[in-house]
């Protein structure tokens, strides 16, 4: 298998699981809004978990759109998993826990912040930047 076969078949098995997951996360919201409906009212948990389903399907747009996965896209999801943790079972963590949690969310954040700073400072190069420098000699 030459080369280009093998990363038509990688292109092909990304789509794929990028479809699963998609489908997969319509699923997953399709479930929580009968049980929102079922419960008869809105929690603040329901709605983090919706958003965390939101932040998905946006990575996953992404992707297609782009080819790539920000970084900093699954670092959002995991700051709100993270806060509907500490929303949920709050009454039940020992203050340890709870700091723990919350430190997590912070070093989260702090990297987000780290990592666009980054991105501003040191951007990638534009494909035509990429292009020009394999052209010098």
């Amino acid at each position: 298998m030459d080369r280009q076969s093998g990363l038509k078949i990688i292109k092909v098995a990304e789509y794929g699981v990028v479809i699963i997951i998609a489908l997969a996360t319509l699923l997953a919201i399709g479930q929580e809004i009968a049980v929102i409906v079922t419960a008869g009212g809105v929690a603040i948990a329901d709605l983090l978990l919706l958003f965390i389903y939101l932040e998905v399907l946006a990575m996953v747009s992404n992707f297609v759109e782009s080819g790539k996965v920000p970084v900093r896209m699954p670092l959002y999801i995991s700051i709100v998993a993270l806060a509907r943790y500490l929303i949920l079972d709050m009454k039940n963590m020992d203050d340890l826990r709870i700091t723990a949690v919350a430190a997590a969310a912070l070093i989260l954040a702090v990297t987000v912040f780290v990592i666009r700073i980054g991105q501003i400072k040191f951007p990638y190069p534009t494909r035509n930047q990429r292009e020009t420098e394999k052209q010098k000699p």
